[in-house]
């Protein structure tokens, strides 16, 4: 059995970043990063983007090039999924019996894509994009698609119906919620993203849910609504969220549900065990205290530090400010802080435009911002929800007006 003094399991952008921090902080014992895929770590966010689009080939969206983690004695395992965490006798298992040894653990699994429980959801040409090889199998069927069902309307659902709308398909989306990215956003950039959609001949079904997937010869052919409606589709793409793959974590008895339950440093209830990104369940200021996850880059990456700086004995308590992108046709989007639990938003400039901010406000402090093609706001508002500035409202909403004249 290979014994590790630090085993990563995840090899995502939140795994992958802890051992270069590792390196980068000095740390010279042995090093595992274990991930159930069996490429070099890559960027995820492309996928749903440039590399959907082909604009981009894999090796442009690796963290690092494969043989960064040779020269840096990082053992990467690639294809190796673990089924059993036994903290006592510090103890990995994978699914094929392989045992792995280990002095500290980083869990950075992130998450599986929520799948369709209806029936036809495992037709062929239902698809996810979570992954290579899901995004791969997507575009070897582009060919023969003219017609592509997306269901759901998050980040991921517009994302790709942004991308496969550019490749000349029909797409509709069919979201259960009465507006698109419900869950993230307020009404006014959920109604200029209806707005755009259509604009582009993206058909929008809101308040839509799925009975079955169409199937005809073993692949989808379309999707029957609740309603009796049915819509012919060639592809379905399914963003309808993750499941934290945290199963083996709480199967040895951590703290957790949706997701495993971490503290400030990042440290789960078990022993010497860490977990970080998009299946670390943290209390967060910036939702209030709640215990939230975070599915995001930014996250995985500041969870990293957190975890490594406390294995070294460098405690940083995690702290960061919350930022996400998402870009859709020549939409720029970025968002920083989170919008959980805001009681007023007001508008700089005008969605016309296409160019303009949503500031979110709770108890008359800014608590998050969505802006759209709007940059300087972006950069601006951050120290806003960074210091929860209570700014003067009427200059707020005066585009003109720079956000970082209000910080005071």
């Amino acid at each position: 059995m290979k014994e590790f003094d630090i085993a990563i399991v995840g090899a995502g952008h939140g795994g992958a970043q802890a051992a270069i921090l590792l390196r980068q902080l000095g740390f010279d014992g042995s090093i595992a990063l274990i991930g159930d895929e069996p490429d070099p770590p890559y960027e995820r966010p492309p996928l749903s983007k440039d590399y959907l689009a082909g604009e981009k080939e894999f090796e442009r969206i690796l963290i690092r090039p494969a043989s960064f983690w040779e020269e840096r004695q990082i053992a990467l395992l690639p294809g190796i999924r673990i089924a059993r965490v036994d903290p006592a006798a510090r103890i990995l298992t994978a699914e094929d019996g392989t045992g792995f040894g280990y002095g500290k653990l980083i869990w950075a699994t992130g998450g599986a894509p929520r799948l369709l429980s209806c029936q036809g959801g495992d037709l062929g040409g239902v698809h996810v994009v979570r992954r290579r090889a899901e995004v791969d199998a997507i575009r070897s069927e582009l060919d023969d698609v003219r017609r592509v069902a997306v269901i759901g309307g998050g980040y991921i659902g517009l994302e790709a119906a942004a991308i496969l709308n550019g490749l000349g398909k029909e797409v509709v989306i069919i979201e259960a919620l009465d507006r698109v990215l419900a869950r993230v956003a307020g009404p006014p950039i959920s109604e200029f993203y209806q707005g755009e959609h259509k604009a582009h001949g993206v058909a929008i079904r809101l308040n839509e849910t799925v009975d079955h997937i169409i199937g005809r010869d073993g692949r989808a052919a379309g999707v029957h609504l609740a309603t009796g409606e049915s819509i012919a589709a060639d592809m379905v793409i399914v963003g309808i969220g993750i499941v934290p793959a945290v199963q083996p974590l709480l199967d040895a008895g951590a703290a957790g549900g949706n997701g495993v339950e971490v503290d400030n440093l990042c440290r789960t209830s078990l022993p010497d065990i860490y977990a970080i990104g998009d299946c670390a369940a943290h209390e967060n200021r910036f939702a209030g205290g709640a215990r939230i996850r975070l599915e995001s880059v930014q996250n995985a990456h500041d969870q990293a530090a957190t975890a490594v700086k406390a294995i070294l004995g460098q405690p940083e308590p995690y702290a960061a400010v919350p930022w996400f992108w998402s870009n859709q046709y020549d939409l720029k989007l970025q968002t920083v802080g989170l919008s959980i639990g805001y009681d007023r938003t007001i508008l700089r400039g005008d969605p016309d435009e296409r160019s303009f901010s949503l500031v979110y406000l709770r108890e008359g402090r800014v608590i998050a911002l969505d802006c759209v093609n709007a940059v300087k706001d972006y950069v601006q508002g951050r120290k806003l929800v960074a210091d929860a500035i209570a700014p003067d409202l009427e200059k707020l909403a005066d585009k003109a007006t720079p956000l970082k004249t209000l910080d005071v």
